[in-house]
């Protein structure tokens, strides 16, 4: 989620993101203070510290998405076990997302279209209304996955009407999940995830613009494809974009790989100044960002989303995460990634440092059997 109204004036000189720093973000565990965005000039200061997050924030909640809203509330939202429904929470506080009572403003058809696999659902607001967009499938073919949307004109998404807008049309009918907006410049864009015809991998990631919150304009432009070893373990997955602008850049996040230990974080980045919609402009990291940790016991983090905390400058990285290793079975079938959250830092040289998976602060029981979270798994290739 970005703030274009607070981007600070881009520096006189582009700077490209380095694997080694990159790397030593991923390896280094950030301050309790957050750096501001003025980092990128040197300038740099604390800002107070914030009461510790509890972590994990939400139990067997996957693919997290929380907003701050203009009212001061953050809105929560997450991929649900059962895969069956959208559900929202509400709170004055991120630590108060952990015991907010849960809505649920949608559920599944008994048949047809957005039938099946309820997926990684977003809260966005757009020219006065609400927005969730999420991944489902026919009830009767269940691997068809496809990005859907619901509006909702009241002022409080919590009341009024969620509205079926429809499925969003891409260049292909193919399988196709995770996607998140963002405006900049004046122009509203789409993120995704789909498989494109004839290319060996499950996911990519797409780009383009929006004519409106339901409809892309095109072209979309293909942003990343897995082409790194760490992108391909299990399966070759670029998933779940989310975009921050800082420093007089737009960086995007992204999830690799299968959904177990493996799954860990990409990043790509873009001048603010430059055409978003040219490929060339956009640098990816050769290294992931953010990974398991044996320290921490946090393993497979990923599909997180960007927010900031109650001071209003201080951003915070939210995000899924298993706490054991072994996984009985398809990861698909196990519940336990929860949502976390904690400080997202910044280096001196503007490129956010995501650090590591924090500890618990709280204890959970242990693994428990059901159904889980999902990664594009590109099962209508098996």
């Amino acid at each position: 989620m970005s703030r274009d109204h607070d981007l600070p004036q881009p520096p006189g000189r582009r700077t490209l993101l380095k694997g080694a720093a990159l790397a030593a973000g991923a390896l280094a565990v950030g301050p309790a203070t957050a750096v501001t965005a003025s980092a990128a000039t040197g300038t740099a200061a604390p800002h107070p510290a914030a009461p510790p997050f509890v972590n994990p924030l939400v139990r067997q909640r996957a693919d997290p998405f929380v907003l701050r809203h203009s009212d001061g509330g953050y809105y929560f939202t997450a991929t649900v076990p059962e895969y069956d429904r959208i559900v929202l929470r509400r709170a004055r506080t991120l630590n108060g997302l952990a015991t907010a009572a849960e809505s649920v403003i949608w559920t599944k058809h008994a048949t047809g279209a957005m039938g099946a696999h309820i997926w990684a659902p977003e809260l966005h607001r757009a020219d006065g209304k609400w927005y969730v967009y999420f991944a489902s499938a026919p009830a009767e073919s269940v691997w068809d996955i496809r990005v859907w949307v619901l509006e909702n004109a009241n002022p409080d998404p919590f009341r009024g009407t969620w509205t079926e807008r429809g499925q969003i049309t891409t260049a292909w009918e193919t399988f196709s999940l995770d996607a998140t907006t963002f405006t900049h410049r004046g122009s509203r864009y789409l993120a995704w995830a789909q498989h494109e015809p004839g290319m060996d991998n499950n996911t990519a990631l797409w780009l383009s613009r929006m004519a409106d919150p339901w409809t892309l304009t095109g072209p979309q432009i293909r942003l990343s494809t897995p082409e790194f070893d760490w992108e391909c373990v299990g399966y070759k997955v670029n998933e779940g974009p989310a975009v921050i602008a800082r420093n007089g850049r737009l960086f995007l996040s992204y999830s690799a790989s299968a959904t177990d230990h493996h799954y860990c974080m990409g990043l790509l980045t873009v001048d603010a100044d430059a055409d978003l919609m040219d490929p060339g402009n956009w640098a990816k990291s050769p290294v992931p960002v953010f990974t398991s940790n044996d320290t921490t016991r946090q393993y497979g983090p990923g599909h997180n989303c960007f927010t900031v905390a109650e001071d209003g400058r201080s951003d915070v990285l939210v995000y899924h995460a298993r706490q054991y290793k072994e996984i009985t079975g398809d990861p698909l079938d196990d519940p336990n990634r929860h949502t976390r959250v904690q400080r997202l830092g910044w280096h001196r040289d503007g490129t956010p440092d995501f650090g590591v998976p924090v500890a618990d602060t709280v204890t959970v029981p242990g693994p428990t059997a059901g159904s889980g979270s999902h990664s594009a798994l590109g099962k209508e290739n098996a």
